[in-house]
């Protein structure tokens, strides 16, 4: 660094602290960091721009960035934005045949970050999230997602142990590694007020063209309406919309969970 405290390349020192901001998991929109930086809107989307070039940066609306894959580590066989389409007419075809909350999520490391909804329309009834992110081991589509981990996948990702979260039931790496082996077997993922009181859930994962999951679809429910004689209907539509959403992605259809 120069005597006079500032750097020698303002514009890669600016890009750098986007990158830092990124991987602490912010999401950042062009007036948050046009502030952060001191500069003017644009050249904050300018710069987020780039960052995005270079996948070390991702939209995840018309305004927020997240960290992208080359933060993350992740290789995305499709983007938010193909899994969104792919998956929009599942996501109605699992609300048309239940009347609950259906969802799209994805895997960011620890955690599943929402991409789209369809809300139920009864009275009582589950809000859908989009954009937000809550711990996988939580999630019923998240749970279905980790099930997909090998061993040496799993140590890793959890080798400072589990995120903490308020509701969470699951609360050790050696738990969640026992709840995953009943999740492999019937192939679908059950959260009972795990991600917040009162809700329940359960999900399936969506295939890509060489079989290994890129997504999850979820039913949400009150709890106070789940029922667990009515998961083979819920598993019906999911593996129905799954199917659909796989073949929408150039995927073979995903297996049917076992009952």
């Amino acid at each position: 660094m120069r005597d006079d405290g500032r750097p020698p390349l303002e514009s890669v020192d600016r890009a750098l602290q986007l990158i830092e901001a990124l991987r602490d998991g912010r999401t950042l929109t062009v007036k948050a960091a046009a502030e952060m930086l001191g500069v003017a809107p644009s050249t904050a989307h300018r710069l987020l721009n780039a960052l995005r070039y270079r996948e070390f940066a991702r939209q995840v609306d018309d305004r927020g960035y997240r960290a992208g894959p080359a933060l993350s580590g992740e290789d995305e066989a499709f983007t938010p934005e193909e899994l969104t389409v792919a998956a929009r007419p599942a996501l109605e075809l699992l609300h048309d045949r239940t009347d609950e909350s259906s969802q799209l999520m994805i895997r960011r490391g620890t955690d599943i970050q929402f991409l789209d909804g369809v809300e139920s329309t009864r009275p009582l009834r589950v809000a859908v999230r989009i954009g937000d992110r809550i711990p996988a081991h939580c999630s019923a589509g998240g749970k279905a997602l980790l099930a997909r981990l090998d061993g040496p996948a799993f140590d890793q990702l959890y080798a400072q142990g589990l995120p903490l979260w308020p509701t969470a039931s699951i609360t050790t790496t050696g738990d969640l590694r026992r709840h995953l082996q009943g999740v492999r077997r019937c192939g679908y993922g059950v959260n009972q007020d795990e991600t917040e009181d009162a809700v329940s859930g359960i999900g399936v994962v969506v295939t890509d063209p060489s079989g290994q999951p890129v997504a999850a679809l979820t039913l949400a429910v009150p709890s106070a309406r789940f029922d667990r004689r009515q998961v083979t209907g819920y598993l019906d539509a999911l593996g129905e919309a799954a199917a659909l959403t796989g073949s929408r992605l150039g995927a073979a259809p995903a297996a049917r969970p076992v009952r």
